[in-house]
């Protein structure tokens, strides 16, 4: 009896561990008095979420993050579906020592790389600029991306693409009509892998940009916290709940492509 009860007892420690801090970002988001106790608001108020909204700043950091995010993700999933395709159909030599390479450039943190890619930033000068980060994040979430897009690739039988061939179908055309539609779990899997890790990235627009307006919004958040340890608790938890929308809606629509795109899966059969 004991045995089964103290695994859900540690369970439901942690997952009020987890659900605290989330019940205090909803509370104080509505709070007008929000400080950092969790407690229900005496009255509710949407004063909070007005004041984000209405914040000429908050709208330019959210345009810059989406813009910097999305970005990303795009050129992530392209480069790593063209990397992966002939790493996936072709029996080349070194393929094998590649992927562990791939595989070991996964791990390397990306804070073990920041001062020579500023120096580099500098030499170029790239810094203070959307553009540059963009591609150093693009190129930094490539080895990820391109090991489980291949993968996923594999799955794609390759009789599908032949068949192809032989109707007169290019390569080109055969990975973008045969073999995309196949791997839409996969591409969105990368997609939002990709959106969220940029999304909700501090410590790289925050060294390479210097610019208060082109910072996103994952930087401008700081600006809650003042310099004498005054913090907007309220404001702070609207933007919090604000903040997580685009990753939240990007997961909900991409569900129906997924979806769609596993259903494709009987397509040898017969």
């Amino acid at each position: 009896m004991t045995g089964r009860v103290v695994p859900y007892f540690v369970l439901s420690l942690i997952g009020i561990v987890f659900i605290i801090p989330l019940l205090w970002i909803i509370f104080a988001s509505v709070d007008p008095n929000a400080n950092q106790m969790l407690k229900l608001p005496s009255q509710l108020t949407l004063n909070n979420f007005k004041g984000i909204l209405m914040n000429a700043e908050n709208q330019r950091a959210f345009k810059n993050g989406i813009f910097l995010s999305l970005g990303q993700a795009i050129l992530v999933v392209i480069v790593a579906g063209f990397a992966a395709y002939p790493l996936s159909r072709y029996a080349l030599r070194y393929k094998s020592p590649f992927m562990y390479l791939i595989l070991f450039s996964t791990s390397l943190p990306i804070t073990a790389v920041m001062v020579p890619v500023y120096q580099l930033f500098v030499a170029l000068k790239f810094q203070d600029s959307l553009i540059g980060v963009m591609i150093f994040l693009t190129a930094s979430s490539l080895p990820y991306a391109i090991w489980i897009t291949k993968n996923f690739m594999d799955s794609v039988p390759l009789e599908l693409e032949e068949a192809a061939w032989v109707d007169g179908c290019s390569i080109w055309k055969g990975l973008r009509v045969i073999v995309a539609p196949l791997m839409l779990p996969g591409i969105f899997t990368v997609g939002i892998f990709t959106f969220s890790g940029s999304w909700g990235n501090f410590f790289v627009p925050f060294i390479l940009i210097q610019t208060p307006e082109k910072m996103p919004a994952s930087v401008s958040i700081y600006q809650f916290f003042g310099a004498h340890g005054l913090v907007e608790y309220g404001k702070l938890a609207a933007f919090s709940i604000l903040y997580t929308i685009p990753t939240v809606v990007l997961y909900i629509l991409s569900q129906r492509f997924m979806s769609k795109g596993f259903s494709f899966g009987g397509g040898t059969k017969g």
